[in-house]
């Protein structure tokens, strides 16, 4: 069983292949005083590889292993939905929170994602001071006040 405990801050892994909405979050995070370290990955297959300590990311010190996943849902090469359903059915990874953070407003997507056991969805703001009191609330609610594995 993986330690989610092990790691000595709170890692944020986020899975994102907009560049710009990686920076937009990156900046988003600074401003709302995170002092959790971010962790970015393009796309789900480098999202599992990740998890599973594989090729660069295992580097402990460099790719501290995530508290909590932001995940986009629409990606290349795997997609948010391929990557939430390898997460929770793996023995390993399952316990992991996954927070969808997305476009996408499609009540199928919505029920789907719950039905593969996400922890929270969530639309992205529209906004940048929008996604500042998202990532207020995030940590908030995420980091200081609910008990993670």
């Amino acid at each position: 069983m993986i330690n989610f405990n092990g790691a000595e801050k709170k890692s944020i892994l986020i899975a994102d292949d907009d560049a710009d909405d990686r920076e937009m979050l990156k900046t988003a995070f600074e401003e709302s005083g995170s002092k959790q370290q971010l962790c970015f990955v393009e796309n789900g297959e480098e999202l599992i590889q990740f998890l599973r300590r594989k090729g660069k990311y295992a580097d402990d010190l460099k790719y501290p292993y995530p508290r909590i996943i932001l995940l986009d849902l629409n990606m290349p090469k795997k997609d948010g939905r391929e990557a939430l359903r390898e997460i929770k059915t793996d023995k390993q990874l399952k316990t992991l929170p996954v927070v969808i953070l997305t476009t996408s407003t499609e009540e199928t997507d919505i029920v789907n994602t719950y039905e593969l056991g996400v922890n929270s969805y969530v639309i992205k703001p529209v906004t940048y001071k929008g996604l500042v009191e998202f990532t207020r609330t995030f940590q908030r609610y995420w980091l200081d006040i609910s008990e993670l594995p």
